[in-house]
């Protein structure tokens, strides 16, 4: 049995006049991107602004209309590109949909090569106020983010800081009316000295330390870390092992998980189960039968019982 070829998918997300429509269509008048591929363009979403396939650089393009949630399903994935020969997939991703529903359904070898979210600036502070799930949704994941219809008198910092708090990968554009476009330069300096004999994370940056750590486990090899946990106890554990971590919320009630974390201790068992602690640790990235795979492992050196911090749940604002 052959295996199936690797089929590009380049997914663009966003809200509705948000500019999505124009940048593929842009996208598709372009000979450097288009250079004969056979193209399948799914489009999720129809606003005011329409394709217009006579202007394409080529015609190899086929577009196909998902009408509901109900008809992104794989074998209908599978069916349209059968139907269309089609070698690479563009999608115009619904903003009201989670990304979930379409990564469950994305065929095995379906491989999103870049994710690009669009957004008005006019409307997006409003948009994350009032569906902060769904802005959240799109920006944890996309590779670039851009604002369109930027103005001179809107700040930077405030869309930044949206941002950041879902993915510290992601770049920023801000597209002017004129066309002009800036990329975003603000940097972001951890909230803690990396360098620091002990490096002390304050209660209110446990959600950031904990991501970062998570995105680039290698930077704290070795590093001595203190911070305030909830220590828990489970009997599946490995032996001389206990959990901390603390609950945090990405963007909604609805999303809030614990992100625990493996410490290894010679007198584990003396850990009360579900107590705080301000606990001093070394961090090694090893494998640890707790994640079943490489990860942070604290290695136990002190700890003090403590209260709980106020609020319990870490945030990332």
């Amino acid at each position: 049995m052959t295996e199936r070829q690797e089929v590009p998918v380049y997914l663009f997300t966003g809200f509705l006049e948000a500019g999505k429509t124009k940048f593929i269509q842009e996208t598709l008048e372009d000979k450097r991107f288009c250079t004969g591929e056979r193209t399948l363009l799914l489009v999720c979403e129809e606003g005011e602004e329409e394709y217009a396939p006579e202007q394409f650089a080529t015609d190899s393009v086929q577009i196909r209309v998902v009408e509901n949630q109900e008809q992104l399903q794989e074998s209908n994935l599978r069916r349209w590109l059968e139907e269309t020969k089609a070698q690479r997939v563009l999608i115009e991703y619904n903003g009201m949909w989670m990304l979930d529903l379409l990564y469950q359904v994305l065929p095995a070898e379906w491989a999103v090569y870049q994710e690009f979210m669009f957004a008005d600036a006019g409307s997006f502070l409003r948009y994350n106020s009032n569906m902060r799930q769904l802005v959240y949704d799109k920006l944890k994941s996309c590779e670039l983010v851009v604002f369109n219809r930027f103005r001179p008198d809107m700040d930077k910092m405030e869309f930044h800081k949206i941002v950041r708090g879902a993915s510290r990968r992601a770049d920023i554009a801000y597209e002017q009316e004129g066309g002009q476009v800036e990329y975003d330069d603000i940097e972001d300096p951890l909230p803690f000295d990396l360098d620091a004999p002990v490096v002390e994370i304050a209660d209110q940056d446990y959600a950031l330390w904990y991501r970062d750590m998570s995105e680039e486990p290698k930077k704290y090899d070795g590093k001595t870390v203190r911070f305030k946990c909830r220590a828990l106890v489970r009997s599946k554990l490995p032996n001389k092992t206990f959990v901390v971590g603390r609950h945090v919320m990405t963007c909604c009630v609805e999303d809030i998980q614990f992100a625990a974390l493996a410490c290894q201790w010679d007198r584990a068992d003396m850990v009360q189960d579900d107590s705080w602690m301000i606990l001093t640790a070394r961090i090694q990235y090893k494998f640890s039968r707790a994640y079943g795979k490489k990860g942070p492992v604290l290695s136990y050196l002190d700890s003090t019982p403590c209260q709980a911090p106020e609020p319990d749940v870490a945030t990332f604002y």
